[in-house]
């Protein structure tokens, strides 16, 4: 697993398939925060998700790639507790 000290802001995150899951916010504890504008579709839109730092397989260039598939990290990632 790569560090999270190589996670950056705007790093495009990737399934192990080369499919776009969302954009690095920030790393928060031992999650990626996905920025709001690309994170979620429909009722999920507008919410901050996070993918747990153990689905990092590797950092490469500006991609995070997971060891999932992007369908499969998807059911992975944690919604921000709404208010």
């Amino acid at each position: 697993m790569a560090g999270a000290a190589d996670i950056r802001e705007h790093m495009e995150v990737i399934g192990a398939d080369g499919v776009h899951v969302g954009t690095v916010d920030h790393v928060e504890g031992d999650r990626i925060k996905l920025t709001k504008a690309d994170s979620g579709q429909g009722s999920h839109q507008g919410h901050h998700h996070y993918i747990a730092l153990g689905l990092v397989a590797e950092v490469e260039g500006d991609k995070v790639r997971l060891t999932a598939n992007a369908a499969v990290a998807m059911t992975f990632e944690e919604e921000e507790g709404g208010a």
